[in-house]
């Protein structure tokens, strides 16, 4: 199994059984994304990536650039612990955490959760590398990831309740595009994988593979 055959899996049971109007309203949402150019504005493979001090799920500040000093960084934005898509890449993530940390990379997962959400989200799935909290969205803003849900999905994802109000401890609607940064110590950005459809995210194996690539003098 791999992690687009799990993410497949739920999105085909999901769409079954989501009422018409929900699945149109999530489609419409989706095309307005797309169609914003949010995605070719974000950070790219080449670039140096922005720096940030956030705090993990205990509190405790970490900073992209003490991560670096150790190795590449593997940097994964995800939209909070709320989203199934967001969970199974996180597990999928964790079990790939033994090859990344083979390969002397550092793994870590950031959303515009509180702390205490985080801390839900990392025992729920039972992980072991740093969750960090992006409070207000300002490091996935400085990616260029961050952008607003659209207005008729809030009262939807309110009644499902993932408001994000309560989530992120905040008074507004932001989300980042699900995205993973693979950083050089040297803080540029190796790979760069970032789609605006959130039911789609990056394999932990290509992960593993770029990190390789990395180790390989050119």
């Amino acid at each position: 199994m791999t992690l687009a055959s799990d993410l497949r899996d739920f999105r085909q049971s999901f769409m079954t059984k989501a009422p018409p109007g929900v699945r149109d309203a999530m489609a419409r949402a989706d095309l307005a994304l797309a169609a914003s150019g949010i995605a070719d504005r974000a950070a790219k493979a080449g670039d140096q990536a922005p720096d940030f001090v956030l705090p993990d799920a205990r509190g405790r500040d970490v900073g992209l650039s003490d991560l670096l000093e150790k190795g590449p960084v593997v940097l994964s934005f995800y939209r909070g612990g709320w989203c199934p898509y967001c969970n199974l890449e996180l597990r999928a993530l964790q079990q790939a955490l033994p090859e990344f940390e083979t390969l002397g990379a550092t793994l870590v997962a950031v959303s515009p959760q509180t702390p205490d959400e985080s801390l839900s989200t990392a025992e729920k799935n039972a992980l072991s590398f740093p969750v960090l909290s992006d409070f207000g969205s300002a490091a996935a803003k400085r990616y260029g990831i961050a952008f607003d849900l659209a207005e008729e999905l809030r009262p939807l994802y309110a009644k499902f309740g993932h408001a994000l109000l309560d989530k992120n401890g905040d008074d507004g609607w932001t989300l980042p595009i699900p995205a993973t940064f693979v950083i050089d110590r040297d803080g540029a950005i190796a790979f760069a994988f970032v789609d605006t459809d959130y039911r789609n995210r990056l394999e932990p194996t290509e992960i593993v593979s770029i990190l390789r690539s990395l180790q390989t003098p050119a």
